[in-house]
């Protein structure tokens, strides 16, 4: 029976550990009014160093969507363990 818990709670931190935090966060909106077109843009960083190859702007995700006129922007930020940190900006309007 101690060798089963011993297993059960070896598994429960092997899958604490892996498991991650997303959080999405509504950061502006404007007077415009919401419109059809969605814009996205990531960036992923690893080992808690933000070195970036990728551009997650406001600019690049509104460029992505085809947006000339911003109703409303979110940021998405998700983080395994400090591991992995990938932030994904997502822009709407018209």
């Amino acid at each position: 029976m101690f060798g089963r818990l011993k297993t059960m709670l070896a598994i429960l931190i092997a899958v604490t550990l892996m498991s991650g935090c997303a959080l999405t966060l509504p950061v502006n909106a404007t007077s415009n009014p919401v419109g059809s077109k969605v814009g996205t843009a990531k960036a992923t960083g690893y080992l808690g160093v933000l070195f970036f190859d990728q551009d997650a702007s406001i600019q690049r995700a509104a460029k992505n969507g085809g947006i000339t006129r911003i109703s409303t922007v979110d940021i998405k930020t998700s983080n395994v363990l400090g591991i992995i940190i990938t932030y994904e900006t997502t822009v709407t309007g018209e």
